[in-house]
């Protein structure tokens, strides 16, 4: 069972809390306001009202025994890059922060964040490219230039098999799966032929993505 630190109950950290704990992780959850503590009880294996920019405090939690520590702290950037800090002092294996802005997620990645949290700008790209384009169902943004994107095969593909479209090297694309009548089914016949009845999983770039879909 996988175990983690959330500091700061804010939103971010209260819906991390809840998604964490209904795959049946351990939490440990922490923030200085007692109140954002009350409804987290039930979800939480410890919940600490404490201040995490002393290293005191984070040396007494065990940091380096998590699997991950997130530092959600949405109204306070000098505490989440205080935080960020001590945690990879003290031997974090992974650290996410939160950010709101461009430049808080510069100073987060020098000072030893994993990986920076912008939600905000996330969900606005998210968004954006489902939006945007006609045939993209959905997407999971991997990095800034990377996706998984669902989208429906196009005409000229169907009847013929990934082999004979030659598609990694044409479209530079890798089918990751397969999603028909609401089943995901992974993918590794080459021989397989596409049908009008399904969505492709595909991984890739974005730009490419998008030039096959013009």
């Amino acid at each position: 069972m996988k175990s983690f630190l959330i500091i700061g109950m804010g939103s971010l950290g209260h819906h991390l809390c809840n998604e964490l704990s209904k795959n049946g992780c351990e939490i440990m959850a922490a923030d200085k306001n007692a109140e954002k503590m009350e409804d987290i009880t039930s979800m939480v294996v410890s919940a600490k009202v404490c201040d995490c920019t002393k290293i005191d405090v984070l040396k007494s939690f065990g940091v380096e025994e998590f699997d991950a520590c997130f530092v959600c702290i949405e109204d306070y950037f000098q505490a989440c890059l205080e935080i960020t800090d001590l945690l990879k002092e003290l031997g974090a294996k992974k650290v996410y922060s939160a950010a709101n802005r461009d430049i808080e997620e510069k100073f987060l990645l020098r000072n030893g964040a994993d990986r920076v949290i912008y939600p905000e700008r996330d969900v606005a790209s998210r968004i954006a490219g489902l939006e945007s384009a006609e045939n993209i169902f959905d997407c999971i943004n991997l990095s800034a230039d990377y996706s998984i994107f669902e989208i429906e095969p196009l005409d000229k593909w169907i009847g013929k098999t990934a082999m004979e479209l030659d598609f990694r090297n044409r479209y530079k694309l890798n089918i990751v799966a397969v999603k028909k009548d609401g089943r995901v089914i992974p993918f590794f016949r080459p021989d397989y032929a596409f049908s009008k009845a399904e969505h492709l999983l595909v991984l890739g770039h974005t730009g490419d993505v998008r030039r096959i879909l013009k």
